[in-house]
């Protein structure tokens, strides 16, 4: 009983600290450079663009990191592609960046839902994972809540936009994205069938 207490104190305490971020942004001046970002992300970053991320309320971490993946690649080097995103981040300072991750992380993201006839194997597939097919389980990285592990940089899915989150996961499995840690959702996605991928996209988008 006593190391079982002594497990779950080290766990909520890395938990915890996980949440703190690391990123030295100016959340007012963030806002007020906001505004270009709007027309795809909404005001407040909650997209009602379904094929557009919702970035209120991700990790600063992810965001900044993410920003800078856009930018690389834009300029040739390795990093995350994008026609659109290439030209937003093209003026953008690294302070910038750090101002834009800094106030989009501190806004409240929005609820999604889960159609009610996927909750239940949705929900075993991202809780257990499939052992059968060496398929690690979501809450491994995302946690059970969907909330994500900032500093270890794996993002916040709970209330991302469905088509998104589908988009992504087909991205990673075809090798069309690979800024991922280490290959690890390029290893994982690729042992994902097209059930399995809605399944997810949907759950996550209804989880809170």
């Amino acid at each position: 009983m006593k190391k079982s207490a002594i497990a779950l104190a080290m766990f909520f305490g890395l938990t915890a600290a996980s949440q703190a971020s690391s990123i030295k942004g100016d959340a007012e001046a963030g806002k007020a450079k906001s505004a270009t970002c709007a027309a795809c992300h909404s005001v407040d970053g909650n997209s009602v663009i379904p094929a557009n991320p919702k970035i209120a309320g991700q990790s600063a971490e992810y965001l900044y990191k993410q920003l800078k993946d856009f930018k690389s690649a834009a300029s040739g080097g390795e990093g995350r592609a994008n026609a659109i995103m290439a030209g937003m981040v093209a003026p953008l300072s690294d302070q910038d960046m750090k101002d834009l991750a800094v106030y989009f992380a501190s806004q409240e993201t929005s609820a999604g839902s889960t159609p009610e006839d996927m909750i239940t194997k949705a929900q075993q597939l991202y809780r257990a994972g499939d052992a059968s097919r060496g398929l690690t389980a979501c809450t491994a990285c995302h946690l059970p809540d969907g909330s994500g592990m900032p500093l270890a940089g794996f993002p916040k899915l709970s209330g991302q936009n469905q088509a998104y989150v589908e988009a992504q996961l087909k991205a990673f499995r075809d090798g069309q994205r690979t800024n991922d840690l280490n290959g690890m959702m390029q290893d994982i996605a690729a042992k994902l069938t097209d059930e399995d991928i809605k399944l997810l996209s949907n759950y996550v988008s209804g989880l809170h």
